[in-house]
C-alpha cells in the first residue's frame, strides 16, 4: 500500500491525527481515543501506518504477557507533498476529500459526544464564504495561510494548549472565465 492509499482513509487519518505534536501512544490509547471505531479496526490500521512507515515504534515492553508497543509519527511521513499532490488523478483527489470530510464529520461528531463539549467556550467555528480570486491572488493567500499554520504547528503539548484540528478548503465553484 503506498503512502497516498494510506493517508486518504478516513480511519487512518483520524489516528494520524491524533498521534500529532510527537504524542507517543499505544494502540490501547488509540482505542480509547476512538471509542467509535472497533478495536480490531484501530489495530489493523495502526498495523498498516506503522508498516507503511508513517508510525515508527518507539518503545515495546511486555505486558501480561504480550508485547505492547508504543508508537509515533514518523518525521514527514504523514505529508502529501506537492508533487504527490500534483500526480494525484480526478479519482484520487475525490477519494481523499471524501476521507479527509468523514475524518471530519468523525472528530467533530466525536468531540460533540464528549460530556465537557462547550463549542462557544472552545471557539468551535465552521464558516463558509467565497473569496474572489485571481491565480496570483491565490497563491499569495494559500503561501499567508500556510504561514500562518506553520508559526503554530511546531507547538506541542503541555502549558495548557490543547489540539485544534483544522481544515481548509479551497476551490473554485465556476469555471475560469478567461
Amino acid at each position: 500500500m503506498d503512502q497516498l492509499d494510506l493517508l486518504l482513509h478516513p480511519i487512518r487519518l483520524r489516528i494520524v491525527h491524533a498521534m500529532s505534536g510527537d504524542r507517543v501512544r499505544t494502540t490501547g490509547d488509540l482505542c480509547r481515543r476512538l471509542p467509535d471505531v472497533p478495536k480490531t479496526s484501530v489495530y489493523r490500521h495502526v498495523g498498516l501506518l506503522a508498516d507503511g512507515g508513517i508510525l515508527e515504534v518507539v518503545e515495546e515492553q511486555r505486558v501480561h504477557g504480550a508485547v505492547e508497543r508504543h508508537y509515533r509519527l514518523r518525521h514527514g511521513g504523514a505529508v502529501i507533498d506537492r508533487e504527490t499532490a500534483a500526480a494525484m488523478t480526478l479519482e484520487d483527489h475525490r477519494r481523499g476529500f471524501i476521507g479527509a470530510m468523514a475524518s471530519l464529520l468523525a472528530e467533530f461528531n466525536a468531540y460533540l459526544d464528549r460530556d465537557d463539549a462547550d463549542p462557544p467556550s472552545d471557539s468551535v467555528g465552521y464558516k463558509q464564504g467565497v473569496v474572489w480570486l485571481d491565480a496570483a491572488e491565490m497563491e499569495e493567500l494559500a503561501v499567508e495561510v500556510v504561514g500562518l499554520l506553520r508559526r503554530r504547528a511546531g507547538n506541542g503539548p503541555g502549558g495548557g494548549r490543547r489540539p485544534y484540528l483544522t481544515s481548509m478548503i479551497m476551490f473554485p465553484t465556476e469555471p475560469s472565465s478567461s
